[in-house]
């Protein structure tokens, strides 16, 4: 079965679809026939999004306003769908939001807020959706990031969130599969996005010019394909980009190459010192 027969009228949640990826999500899956929920804070972008989807030809989404930080929403978000659409088969936990500078500029509160978001969002997410995911022997998709494989200067409370990440999805990927629930960790290099563009306050900075050269930087809808084969091929986790499949590599079967860049990149101070977010 492709791709497109495989999401054909499966009911999806997904988590920080107001932008970034998870926007490109739910589009994607959406002209797939899906019929998708879309949570984030922004409920304004989210309708937004589905009046496009809408207009393309797509089922109307769903939207619900849904802070994955606070305990209720993530419940609340299955709930309404399950209200709506009387079943949910597959879950994007998504939303993300990064910290990163310097441990000397940082604060414990810093470490806390990404912690919150990337780990325990993730978490209510996915304890909110796992009954009824396990009730339709659906599918959990993770997404982590490359920094959950490779951890450099000026980003340990972010690369430290998607390391728990990664090592959430190994844990319970044979946990669940006896229950006929798979679970795909997708780990993304640097994708196209807003996210470089937010300060430490979640303030959106539209011309900033993003930090990462442009060659370096993955359209988001080929990105997106690629996750999306990963998970209607139940694969367990896809690396996406080139790059990321490269540092990867290394930090695999090369480490000192990647230590040996970290002590450079360390002494010349060349990391970011401010927080991003793409929730």
């Amino acid at each position: 079965m492709g791709m497109q027969g495989h999401f054909r009228g499966k009911v999806v949640l997904i988590t920080g679809a107001s932008s970034g990826i998870g926007e490109e999500l739910a589009w994607q899956l959406a002209c797939a026939g899906a019929l998708v929920t879309l949570a984030a804070r922004r409920t304004q972008r989210l309708a937004l999004l589905s009046e496009k989807i809408a207009a393309a030809g797509g089922t109307q989404c769903l939207v619900v306003e849904c802070d994955v930080t606070k305990d209720s929403d993530p419940e609340r978000a299955v709930a309404e769908t399950l209200r709506a659409r009387g079943r949910l088969d597959i879950v994007f936990a998504n939303a993300g939001f990064g910290v990163v500078g310097a441990i000397a500029k940082l604060s414990l509160d810093d470490y806390r807020r990404q912690l919150e978001t990337n780990v325990f969002g993730v978490l209510r997410t996915l304890l909110a959706a796992l009954p009824e995911v396990q009730r339709n022997s659906g599918q959990i998709v993770l997404l982590g990031s490359v920094a959950g494989w490779i951890s450099t200067p000026g980003s340990s409370p972010y690369a430290m969130s998607k390391f728990a990440v990664r090592a959430l999805a190994n844990a319970i990927t044979p946990e669940l599969a006896s229950g006929g629930v798979t679970v795909t960790l997708i780990s993304p290099g640097f994708v196209e996005s807003d996210i470089r563009r937010v300060d430490n306050l979640g303030e959106v900075h539209a011309e900033a010019p993003d930090p990462i050269p442009q060659w370096l930087v993955m359209r988001r809808e080929p990105a997106v394909r690629q996750m999306l084969r990963a998970v209607a091929r139940g694969r367990r986790e896809v690396i996406i980009t080139r790059h990321g499949k490269i540092f990867v590599a290394l930090e695999r079967f090369a480490p000192w190459i990647i230590r040996a860049a970290a002590r450079r990149m360390a002494a010349r101070g060349g990391y970011r010192s401010e927080a991003t977010s793409d929730r």
